[in-house]
């Protein structure tokens, strides 16, 4: 396939439909590890399609939605700040902390900017000197590059009013968590294939190997995600338990080298709490010690904010794979994209918002819910 328009055409996916429900002698239980592939995956009715042959779980893989309150907290304080602009993706800004959100602090006179770049906020620093400028480094090892690329030219041009808060996650520890957990279903991975196009998949076998699950590197398009479905069903069928690598056209094994050596010099593996999961050790990037300079949570003494997840909010248990966002009983009563009660409700790539937009008129018409 050359063009995009071939991932997407319907010929082709229902021959993959067919192909896995053939292949399948039993359901399997499959989770991405995405939150692009989630919303592909629903909006397109996969899930719906491929039923009785394959249960697709969706995993952690939203960077805004496991990204714990108290990082929010910690954000909404430093837009209050005096003197400071808080800068962020425009994807962060109605993700709701323990008392608002930081459309709200912009709301009340905060200086609170959307930038498409962590690059746009080292030249927003360098335009007001007097004021700092914290930008808000949320992700997986997608965006890592970038905001180390961000931090490495402000150290490059002395800007001494720029710093991060960073909130960064990995994906492997992450899977792993899941792996481990007493209650884990899932046999086989779908691995985001933005992800593996910086960072490669190499840190992927020793889990396929550690744990015998097949993990197969996808992309995001509806061909693409049936065409690594159907890779991971005849693994599981043969007994197989490898890493594969569907997205050809993106990904190579060891990753964009130069993007993961900048990574690797601005930012250490540091342990991370996740949203709904807890704490999982070295499963996030922290600035390194000669960075340190740059850490928002150091200079405006906010590390210390901590806060508990609201219980009214089933969000963890949704970004572990336990629960579908239907079965939720605040869906779309109590919790809407209006009114979130957490992130994954709210992004653009959360499960509850997928469901909520493409997916929850079907699930009302079979559970007799409105």
């Amino acid at each position: 396939m050359r063009y995009l328009s071939e991932y997407r055409d319907p010929g082709v996916a229902e021959a993959l439909i067919r192909r896995i429900r053939n292949r399948s002698s039993r359901p399997w239980v499959m989770m991405e590890v995405c939150g692009g592939q989630t919303h592909t995956i629903v909006k397109q009715g996969i899930n719906a399609l491929l039923e009785g042959a394959v249960e697709m779980i969706h995993g952690p893989g939203c960077p805004v939605c496991v990204t714990p309150l108290e990082q929010i907290d910690k954000a909404l304080a430093l837009a209050a700040m005096p003197g400071v602009i808080f800068t962020s993706f425009g994807d962060m800004l109605r993700v709701p902390g323990s008392t608002c959100d930081l459309q709200a602090v912009r709301a009340r006179g905060g200086q609170v900017q959307v930038v498409y770049s962590p690059l746009d906020a080292v030249d927003l620093a360098r335009q007001h000197p007097d004021t700092e400028v914290v930008f808000f480094a949320v992700g997986f090892e997608t965006t890592a590059p970038a905001n180390a690329m961000a931090v490495w030219r402000a150290k490059e041009l002395g800007v001494g009013n720029f710093s991060v808060l960073v909130s960064h996650v990995t994906v492997p520890p992450a899977i792993t968590a899941i792996l481990d957990a007493p209650d884990n279903r899932v046999e086989a991975f779908l691995a985001a294939g933005h992800v593996c196009t910086v960072m490669g998949w190499t840190e992927y076998e020793p889990i396929a190997a550690r744990y015998r699950v097949p993990i197969v590197v996808t992309g995001f398009e509806p061909v693409d995600i049936l065409e690594g479905i159907h890779l991971a069903v005849c693994q599981l069928e043969e007994g197989r338990h490898e890493v594969e690598n569907q997205y050809a056209r993106s990904v190579r094994r060891e990753g964009t080298v130069p993007a993961r050596d900048l990574v690797a010099r601005v930012f250490q593996l540091v342990d991370r709490n996740w949203r709904g999961i807890g704490l999982i050790p070295r499963s996030g990037l922290g600035l390194r010690e000669e960075f340190a300079d740059f850490d928002a949570e150091i200079r405006f003494h906010v590390g210390d904010i901590t806060v508990d997840e609201p219980k009214e909010c089933r969000a963890g248990e949704v970004l572990r794979g336990q629960l579908k966002p239907v079965d939720c009983p605040a869906f779309a009563g109590q919790c809407t994209p209006e009114h979130p009660l957490g992130a994954p409700m709210v992004s653009t790539e959360g499960a509850c918002a997928a469901y909520y937009h493409y997916d929850r008129h079907r699930s009302a018409h079979l559970t007799g819910r409105s």
